[in-house]
């Protein structure tokens, strides 16, 4: 569904059982209008944070964090802008706490995206990741409930139980534990899904990799920063790995059976009543037809949850590998507490899945000059390789990027590969160019990559972020700054989209994703180029 038509005001009920000394406001509202004070550079952007009471965590850490960064950064909007946006997900989306009926240590944590009642698996792992650096090694410090790691425990042990009950879903609904009735989802209503689940439990159910890729990727990250390999014998971890395994394997199945052609059953389909054909799966819920036996994992919906051209998403195929790999590191410490060969099982998945990408993933494309094309768009005629966004494994590929990570921009984040791969850089060529990408927005506000789920001339924030975060140039970074701080349309938060030649057209003034990951490149900077955040930006 498209979140960003959907609003649910319901922070006001959130916090009234806290202690406030004023009512606090609905952040669904209050984030559409600027506050002072307003910061002292030419775009005067909004101060966009809640009053302490009214924040839904407080983390001493974050605290000290932004206080530090005042002589890191001396542009006061691109500090504004750093303040509002690093603490967003915990000042406005942790919705619930608690632990699970069943078992008082096992802790649980409820992270909403900004406006839908529910939680998607990459969203809100994609929110903890923003405060990866602060994830406490000391086993004292990571214990105590109001701690980053803390929170970081509480979503893993959620969501093992939402992939144990319903693995091909993305989206779920609160833990009955939490007391917050199911959330209403109006587009979800004609859908036909296989295999069904219940709408107590599952929000939306569009299978996505990029989905079981987030519950890797943040187990990963918990134990590479806190080294708490106790935590992964417990509760429900093993078992959710399991069965995001067997559900991948499962969708590396073809769409005929290769002895006689006939159709093969796929374990998933979706179908909706919808205007939108990105909404929906082609061929009765099926999509398009894939070839089997080629070693990459099907999704059936990008990361924008949008339904996939061509089944073969290459991208989310690269982030589901590198993160199979870092789980089946932690599986392989837990040494007897883990099902025997489980660990060599994904390794040995993840080394074919990798083959597959660079198999099928690198097709043959028409070079394009592109500093000196020409008006006719001309092409050199010279073929070049580059990665693919999708592909069916008969040969057909859309040569493109989306704005939502995983991408293929976004690649070396995810540490697929290093940013100086050859293939990736050529790729990168084609992305961030309108004569490479026909979802490259150009425009005199925000020259970046977008997608169909906002749709032509809405360009993505997300993209240009990681744009800076997969670039080791100083003046790609500070051209692409520049643009970032002049799109917010004085409000002062990272948007969706917006359009790439009027920032006070956009999509979503609340997306804490974003938010946290621009948080999240500012620091990367601070350690990479902190010369860059000492300039200004005016």
């Amino acid at each position: 569904m498209r979140r960003d038509h959907i609003h649910q005001f319901f922070l006001t009920g959130l916090l009234a059982d806290m202690a406030c000394s004023q009512s606090c406001p609905d952040y669904s509202s209050y984030s559409k209008a600027r506050h002072e004070p307003f910061s002292a550079g030419k775009y005067a952007l909004s101060y966009q944070r809640p009053d302490p009471a009214c924040r839904t965590f407080n983390s001493s850490a974050v605290e000290a964090l932004l206080t530090n960064m005042t002589d890191a950064i001396t542009d006061p909007d691109l500090y504004r802008l750093f303040q509002n946006t690093f603490p967003n997900t915990l000042d406005t989306a942790i919705r619930w706490r608690g632990h699970a009926a069943n078992n008082s240590a096992e802790e649980l944590a409820f992270i909403i995206t900004g406006d839908i009642d529910a939680m998607w698996l990459r969203d809100s792992a994609n929110q903890l990741q923003s405060y990866m650096s602060l994830l406490e090694p000391d086993p004292a410090q990571a214990a105590k409930p109001d701690s980053i790691a803390s929170l970081y425990r509480g979503v893993i042990n959620l969501q093992a139980r939402y992939l144990l009950t319903a693995p091909f879903c993305n989206s779920f609904q609160p833990p009955p534990e939490s007391g917050i009735p199911p959330a209403k989802n109006g587009a979800a209503s004609s859908d036909q899904v296989f295999p069904p689940y219940s709408p107590d439990a599952v929000f939306e159910c569009k299978y996505e990799l990029d989905s079981l890729a987030a519950f890797l990727q943040l187990s990963t990250s918990y134990y590479e920063s806190t080294h708490d390999i106790s935590f992964f014998g417990t509760f429900q971890w093993l078992p959710a790995v399991q069965a995001i395994l067997a559900t991948a394997k499962a969708m590396t199945r073809g769409t005929y059976d290769p002895q006689n052609g006939t159709v093969l059953p796929s374990p998933y389909t979706f179908t909706r009543q919808t205007t939108r054909s990105t909404e929906t799966l082609a061929n009765d819920g099926l999509g398009s037809p894939v070839r089997g036996e080629v070693g990459l994992v099907r999704s059936a919906f990008r990361p924008s949850d949008d339904a996939a051209l061509f089944p073969f998403l290459i991208p989310a195929n690269m982030m589901f590998v590198r993160y199979l790999a870092g789980a089946a590191l932690i599986v392989r410490e837990l040494g007897e507490k883990a099902p025997r060969g489980l660990a060599e099982e994904m390794l040995g998945f993840e080394a074919s899945v990798r083959e597959a990408i660079e198999k099928y993933g690198v097709v043959p494309v028409m070079s394009v000059d592109y500093e000196s094309g020409g008006d006719n768009g001309s092409a050199a005629a010279v073929v070049e390789t580059v990665y693919a966004y999708e592909v069916d494994g008969y040969g057909a590929a859309a040569v493109m990027d989306d704005a939502n990570v995983p991408s293929l921009l976004a690649a070396p984040l995810f540490g697929y590969l290093a940013n100086t791969n050859e293939v990736y850089q050529r790729t990168r060529k084609r992305i961030l160019s309108d004569r490479g990408n026909p979802y490259f927005m150009k425009g005199s506000v925000l020259n970046s990559v977008g997608g169909p789920h906002a749709g032509p001339g809405m360009a993505w924030p997300m993209a240009s972020i990681v744009r800076i975060l997969t670039s080791d140039d100083d003046d790609e970074i500070v051209s692409v700054l520049k643009e970032i701080l002049s799109s917010t349309d004085g409000l002062g938060l990272i948007h969706e989209s917006v359009n790439s030649s009027n920032a006070s057209q956009w999509t979503r003034q609340w997306f804490s994703w974003a938010n946290g990951l621009f948080g999240e490149m500012i620091l990367d900077l601070r350690l990479r180029k902190p010369h860059l955040l000492q300039r200004s930006y005016q």
